[in-house]
């Protein structure tokens, strides 16, 4: 009995230590591992290139986390980054307008996108899944439609006749090409985006709010809390983080490409999912949803320079989400028979 006892206090000790720290475990073991294997690897034009790339899904996955904490899911953000990049794009490309505009209008486009899920699901009722589900098909036809098929490049022949008038500038290239004290714009404006959502989520009221109406809506409409308007708040910040990310995608590349965001929302929802557990959290958590997405993007860079096929990589990421789901459910398993006995 002592045997069966002692091991099951050990697997429920290695449960709950690869619950708190497997993620932060594994993004050690796998640098070591892609470092010993590769000398490419560690290198600061190596691990510029991985923060530059997972800038963009943390941006996006940080969307995704605002409706998971208020008990909802955002699959539209995908659609939602494509849409915002070729519209930024288009703005730069074909209407040459100043920078300030360029910047600000593809975000209210993400208000829009938000608030169109929010009248889905708050006011007709329609399951979170399903709405977001439905849009995204919708937004993915609109941004489709809005460029007739095609990327949006310097100078492009239009279909109308003629070419574009405008060309990106400078200033746009450099949030997403240029380097601010030896480290690239984009994972500047990450990290003040990941700071400031746990900041918001973890030390102010409206954060306390959010994760009472995630874990119990009744109580929090007996509490006074207008749940209805929280859960719209969180889809409009989701759309906009998915504008954010399209911004940075096409300032990046330099071109709007078409369905720019489809490949990313996978990796977006792993990274929010892997970041559940990250120090313990057992929650939806902005500063978790950064490891996650640097736990993929490593790894998908280290297979990348040992030429794995880009064809195995879904394998990869789906692997990786189901240990992480794996983990966060054997641990909660696991806690609710203890407290229940």
């Amino acid at each position: 009995m002592q045997v069966v006892e002692r091991k099951s206090i050990m697997k429920d000790q290695l449960i709950a230590f690869l619950f708190k720290y497997g993620a932060i475990t594994l993004l050690i073991l796998i640098i070591f591992y892609f470092t010993s294997v590769s000398p490419f690897f560690l290198t600061y034009d190596n691990f510029s290139d991985i923060l530059r790339s997972i800038s963009i899904v943390t941006v996006l996955a940080l969307g995704v986390t605002f409706t998971l904490v208020v008990d909802g899911f955002d699959l539209s953000v995908g659609s939602t980054m494509s849409l915002a990049t070729v519209f930024t794009a288009s703005l730069m490309v074909w209407y040459d307008l100043p920078l300030w505009l360029v910047l600000l209008l593809p975000i209210i486009v993400g208000v829009a996108v938000g608030l169109f899920n929010s009248f889905l699901i708050v006011v007709i009722g329609i399951p979170d899944l399903l709405a977001t589900l439905s849009s995204m098909y919708i937004v993915a036809g609109l941004h489709r439609t809005y460029t007739e098929g095609y990327s949006i490049y310097n100078h492009m022949p239009l279909t109308s006749g003629g070419t574009a008038i405008g060309e990106f500038s400078n200033a746009f290239l450099w949030i997403g090409q240029g380097h601010l004290l030896g480290i690239p714009v984009p994972v500047w404006i990450m990290v003040i985006l990941v700071l400031a959502s746990y900041c918001f989520l973890n030390y102010t009221r409206w954060g306390r709010i959010f994760y009472m109406t995630g874990g119990n809506a009744e109580a929090a409409t007996l509490s006074g809390v207008k749940v209805k308007k929280i859960k719209c708040m969180a889809y409009v910040i989701s759309g906009i983080f998915a504008s954010i990310a399209g911004i940075l995608f096409t300032a990046r590349v330099g071109s709007g490409q078409i369905d720019a965001g489809a490949p990313l929302l996978m990796e977006a929802v792993a990274a929010v999912f892997v970041g559940y557990s990250v120090l313990g959290a057992g929650k939806p958590n902005a500063l978790g949803t950064f490891f996650g997405a640097a736990v993929i993007g490593v790894l998908l860079n280290g297979l990348t320079i040992l030429n794995l096929p880009y064809y195995g990589f879904d394998i990869i990421k789906g692997t990786v989400l189901v240990l992480a789901l794996a983990v966060t459910y054997m641990y909660a398993k696991n806690k609710f028979s203890t407290n229940s006995l």
